[in-house]
């Protein structure tokens, strides 16, 4: 049997309440909580704990996903890679400052393009926009 999960897309102010949202609904029952990773978030989709261990499959249905598409637009990104320019030596710089040119010409993925880029790659995972 698939498991159904829930997103509530209107808790979804930005990028750390994306990371709520998410533990709110993966991770109860837990005793630790998801960061505010991508790579984090993707391992979680691969399954093994949280609200998806013992589940080959899930259905995750994202109320008010307009809402979260707007909260983790270009706004929210670009102030995601000005936060990693701040920690020299951590990240690519290069790479960041070619996103952040990208998502000025209008072509670049923000937050929320990435985060569904991430629940493509498991498709174990049935998302549903509503």
């Amino acid at each position: 049997m698939t498991l159904t999960l829930h997103i509530e897309g209107h808790a979804i102010t930005g990028i750390d309440s994306l990371y709520a949202e998410i533990n709110r609904v993966f991770m109860a029952g837990e005793d630790w909580q998801l960061g505010p990773s991508l790579d984090a978030l993707d391992d979680l989709l691969y399954g093994g704990y949280g609200a998806l261990a013992g589940h080959a499959t899930a259905t995750v249905v994202w109320r008010d996903i307009e809402h979260s598409r707007a909260a983790l637009g270009a706004d929210a990104t670009l102030a995601w890679l000005d936060a990693k320019l701040q920690q020299p030596g951590t990240f690519n710089a290069d790479a960041i400052h070619r996103q952040r040119a990208a998502l000025a010409r209008g072509d670049g993925q923000t937050y929320f393009e990435i985060v569904m880029e991430i629940f493509a790659g498991h498709p174990q995972i049935r998302l549903v926009p509503a």
